[in-house]
């Protein structure tokens, strides 16, 4: 090459790359406002600009199960201003649906996990058990008597119950409805005797008496809850945390790639934003883009499983 031709080749690229530092990045969520994923999505966005040096703004394209905002980022630029703050359902949709318009694995890069969310197993106080143990023994003896409330079918918590039925061998029925809110009234209301809510919108009404906590799905108890058993010391290996997970468009450069995932965990590191991924009954992680690419590869093959038990369909 010649040197006016390599001059002129540094400079454009030179400009790409103040362009790029210049425009604003965007993380897309695939949820309406005022969600978890959209809550933690903000919370970290301020601090993740500070760091990056650049406005960082969130925008939000729900539809699809988190597929819209996924497909737009699969198809963006890969020069980091495009993100994706996605959640357990991108690792579920690989199976849920019979075809998507990107590969979950091959079209992104995965830069960290923000945090995960476990669940509690809840019931309505005049449910005659106190415990997993006793809930098993009453499904077995009354199969297809005891009812599920799913707030979204082929969701994380509607999972977690099949997930359930499928370790513990018992028949409980799924009761669908139109979002998390109605589902939990009419569980506190005893229209429906079970379901698995997250942490953030089942402890008030625990700590209230309206609802009656069963287990937790974590691995281990909960701090908030340390009288309440997780359900794997009942059933060995059950674990279903809900997780949100930082991704950028496949092909982003290594150094790219460990300037964002640098810069959102020590985010996530810092007060403000631990407290705020706390209010939202989260655990804040912040793993490298290895671990976390390694962590979706499993929770694919792990979730394909409990969707062929389910015989789930997407909505």
């Amino acid at each position: 090459m010649k040197r006016r031709e390599l001059i002129l080749s540094s400079a454009a690229l030179m400009a790409v790359q103040a362009h790029a530092q210049a425009s604003p990045t965007r993380i897309l969520v695939g949820a309406p406002a005022g969600g978890s994923t959209d809550t933690l999505a903000r919370a970290l966005a301020t601090e993740l600009g500070r760091l990056l040096g650049k406005v960082v703004i969130v925008e939000n394209r729900p539809g699809a199960g988190g597929n819209l905002a996924a497909d737009a980022v699969a198809k963006a630029a890969p020069d980091g201003n495009t993100l994706l703050m996605s959640f357990t359902s991108h690792a579920i949709n690989a199976s849920l649906y019979p075809t998507l318009p990107f590969d979950p694995v091959k079209d992104f890069t995965p830069l960290t996990c923000v945090a995960t969310s476990p669940s509690l197993l809840v019931a309505h106080p005049a449910l005659p058990v106190k415990d997993v143990r006793e809930l098993i023994a009453l499904a077995r003896a009354k199969p297809g008597q005891l009812n599920f409330a799913i707030g979204a079918m082929g969701s994380s918590l509607h999972l977690a119950g099949d997930l359930f039925k499928m370790q513990s061998g018992v028949f409980i029925v799924n009761i669908p409805y139109r979002g998390t809110a109605p589902a939990i009234q009419d569980v506190i209301a005893g229209q429906v005797e079970l379901m698995f809510a997250a942490v953030g919108n089942a402890q008030a009404h625990v700590r209230a008496g309206k609802l009656r906590a069963l287990g937790v799905t974590s691995a281990q108890r909960l701090p908030a809850f340390k009288d309440v058993p997780a359900i794997a010391e009942v059933l060995p290996g059950y674990e279903s945390s809900a997780w949100f997970g930082l991704f950028g468009p496949a092909r982003l450069t290594p150094e790219l790639t460990r300037r964002i995932s640098d810069a959102a965990r020590q985010a996530i590191a810092t007060p403000e934003v631990r407290r705020r991924l706390e209010m939202e009954g989260a655990v804040p992680v912040g793993n490298s883009p290895e671990e976390f690419s390694k962590f979706v590869h499993n929770e694919i093959q792990r979730w394909a499983k409990v969707v062929k038990f389910s015989g789930a369909r997407p909505e």
